[in-house]
């Protein structure tokens, strides 16, 4: 099995098409459709059924699947391992990050390392910190710059970085800002507006509220800070920002509860050869966190 076929067969394992997969990999679909037709004559066995417009595993596919990415990252470490002898940074960098830290954490050391290494290659992802903590379990990414779970996966080293104070907020003419210190109770007669139900700093806050037998009266929600802080500012509802985000333009509550601290920090996994790029910009993510931890 060569791996371009296997990367064929992962591009449309996870597209579910072969148009799809063609685009992602920047060839024509015959020539994916040849790969993939090669790849089946090789181990004797049909990897996808087509029906119509849809393209899904065979029991045979299903079974390639895990053991064609182990593959390819195995090979991808190998190539890194070979290249570090040389001690040069360049090459590829896949980093995720999500919006809030891409756009209010990561500016000033995303510049010093471009300035430092301009041989490498940066393919910077804005992702859900969920899509990037599975994407650096699959080996998809090398680096993920995220929201930290509350519970990791052993097999990731997850290092932290920063810590978020949350604000509770609402807008300025909101009716809440008419009272003093507020309980999590009085909070839960009005609407709130939250991070969806399945990201880490929402299933943090509702840990909080179920804490106290409390259940959060979400009237909308969206994985955008950003967004949430305009829904907030609007009146559509009170919400937990980070300090950093209200900066003056919203009403921050005075809430009876202990301070609520988010982590944030990079994930990198355990059993991975990272390359000589990826272990620069490790470097002055551990600056960051050295410096973060003199401020506090």
């Amino acid at each position: 099995m060569d791996t371009q076929s296997l990367q064929a067969f992962l591009a449309v394992a996870d597209s579910g098409s072969f148009s799809r997969a063609a685009e992602h990999l920047y060839l024509t679909q015959p020539a994916v459709s040849k790969r993939i037709a090669t790849l089946e004559e090789q181990i004797g066995a049909r990897l996808f059924d087509r029906i119509g417009r849809r393209v899904t595993l065979t029991e045979a596919g299903r079974v390639l699947l895990p053991r064609a990415r182990e593959i390819l990252v195995m090979v991808d470490d190998s190539r890194r391992a070979l290249t570090n002898l040389e001690g040069q940074v360049a090459g590829n960098l896949t980093l995720a990050t999500s919006h809030h830290i891409g756009l209010h954490r990561l500016p000033p050391l995303l510049k010093t390392y471009t300035q430092a290494h301009p041989e490498v290659r940066l393919d910077l992802r804005f992702l859900d910190s969920e899509q990037a903590y599975q994407g650096v379990l699959d080996g998809e990414l090398e680096i993920a710059v995220v929201t930290l779970a509350p519970h990791p996966d052993p097999q990731l080293d997850v290092v932290p970085v920063w810590q978020d104070r949350m604000c509770f907020v609402c807008a300025h003419d909101h009716p809440l800002t008419g009272y003093g210190k507020l309980s999590l109770h009085e909070l839960c007669a009005f609407d709130a507006v939250l991070p969806g139900s399945l990201t880490f700093t929402r299933t943090l806050v509702e840990s909080r509220f179920a804490a106290a037998g409390l259940e959060l009266p979400v009237a909308l929600s969206t994985n955008y800070l950003e967004t949430l802080k305009m829904m907030t500012a609007i009146g559509l509802g009170w919400s937990l920002l980070p300090e950093r985000l209200v900066a003056g333009d919203l009403h921050e509550l005075d809430v009876a509860h202990p301070d609520i601290h988010r982590s944030l920090g990079y994930l990198v996994h355990r059993s991975r050869t990272l390359s000589n790029a990826a272990r620069a910009m490790l470097r002055l993510l551990e600056e960051a966190r050295d410096a973060a931890s003199r401020e506090r």
